[in-house]
């Protein structure tokens, strides 16, 4: 059987359409305005993908004739509807990128429509902005739904809530994916559930953060680091860099350290010793980390962790001068504030976001790139490229390619 047709509008590294394709589907044609979401997606899933501004390409550039086309999915941007963001309003020039969807819907005239957006949607400006959209695809023949659904529902180990817009002009019912998933009594076999809603059912419990991502616990994250991947219980784990800038919020040096004293310290004992800084990365298997701890600017100079310091003690045979200062470390008291949340464990995370991740729930450092993508059901052999904030973006931005495949699966039942 042909595939079926899909174009793809703000498609950013490709969560969405991943799910899709995963569903059966064949995207012809995508497109985004972020440089390294176009390389990710390049590099994972196709060079179909167009980087560009949408609001500068011609419909007719677009692959596939009036009709031929059997779904447009679009993630148009949420930052001006989301509810963490304060300043949100109806004149946000954001919010009225998905216009540019209704061009292309009309030019093309798909089938079915998916968007997708954030919960802020549906209450912003009272509930009239998420109206006017449903009034806009009726106007163009489209029968429209709209419904709020959690990503931990459906087997993500994640608790998203994300509004699905759903449309077709074929006559048929919007139908989405049945839940699969529940917050049930822990300890329990019998699948009872906290909510009437769910009682009797042959639910599955929530997916656990640590069923997701226990196997990288102890993993050491590989900041720096040349190799490309490394291997797990025979699986290849890319992207295993994290964030470990978190002011006085988790694991932190017990003592004051000034990186001065500590670069000439380890500059003296570098020059005494048959050690260039070249061999250390080398040792150590760093592409640049080590000129930083010889280095004595409060910029890019840097102090080694101490499991680096212990390493380097070994090699360049300096005495114990510092050991003390570098290696306790003392566990300092969380404020409650978004970004310096701990991950939860025994449940699905909360939602991914493309700032900060949330710190590791061994509190010595942020969640790594790789977990954050395993959280948001990206598979093993997804790289993602540019830098790390760049990559945190590009995951919190994403819709969670299982919660894509299940409703990529209920329309092509429909078509």
């Amino acid at each position: 059987m042909k595939k079926k047709k899909v174009i793809s509008l703000f498609s950013g590294a490709g969560g969405m359409d991943l799910g899709i394709i995963c569903a059966g589907f064949e995207i012809i044609w995508a497109n985004d305005f972020d440089i390294d979401a176009v390389n990710s997606y390049r590099k994972n899933i196709g060079t179909h993908i167009e980087h560009g501004d949408i609001c500068k390409i011609d419909g007719s550039d677009i692959p596939g004739e009036e009709g031929e086309v059997d779904l447009i999915i679009a993630g148009f941007p949420c930052q001006g509807f989301s509810i963490a963001n304060k300043n949100r309003n109806i004149e946000d020039k954001r919010n009225y990128l998905y216009k540019e969807m209704l061009r292309i819907i009309k030019i093309k005239k798909p089938k079915f429509i998916v968007a997708e957006n954030v919960k802020g949607l549906l209450s912003l400006n009272e509930g009239k902005i998420i109206k006017m959209i449903i009034q806009d695809l009726e106007k163009l023949g489209y029968k429209t739904n709209v419904k709020l659904l959690n990503a931990a529902d459906y087997g993500v180990p994640q608790q998203r809530e994300r509004v699905i817009i759903m449309g077709n002009r074929i006559g048929a019912d919007n139908e989405y994916p049945q839940i699969t998933h529940a917050d049930l009594y822990p300890g329990e076999n019998n699948y009872k559930v906290l909510t009437e809603k769910y009682e009797n059912s042959k639910l599955q419990p929530y997916v656990t953060v640590e069923k997701a991502i226990a196997p990288l616990r102890y993993i050491p994250i590989r900041n720096g680091k040349i190799d490309e991947f490394i291997e797990i219980e025979g699986r290849k784990i890319y992207n295993h860099i994290a964030s470990t800038k978190v002011k006085d919020t988790f694991w932190g040096r017990k003592y004051e350290v000034n990186q001065h004293e500590i670069c000439d310290y380890l500059k003296y004992w570098r020059d005494n010793s048959k050690w260039t800084t070249k061999k250390i990365d080398e040792y150590f298997g760093y592409r640049h980390t080590a000129g930083h701890w010889f280095r004595k600017d409060n910029k890019s100079g840097s102090i080694p962790n101490p499991s680096d310091w212990i390493k380097l003690k070994e090699i360049l045979k300096f005495d114990d001068k510092y050991d003390k200062a570098v290696t306790e470390l003392i566990e300092k008291p969380i404020k409650f504030e978004q970004s310096l949340r701990v991950t939860n464990w025994n449940r699905p995370s909360d939602t991914i976001t493309a700032t900060s991740p949330e710190i590791h729930i061994d509190k010595k450092r942020r969640l790594s790139a790789r977990e954050c993508a395993i959280l948001q059901t990206f598979p093993d052999n997804y790289i993602f490229v540019g830098s790390l904030s760049s990559i945190y973006r590009q995951i919190g931005n994403a819709v969670p390619v299982l919660l894509a495949k299940k409703i990529g699966e209920k329309i092509l039942e429909k078509l």
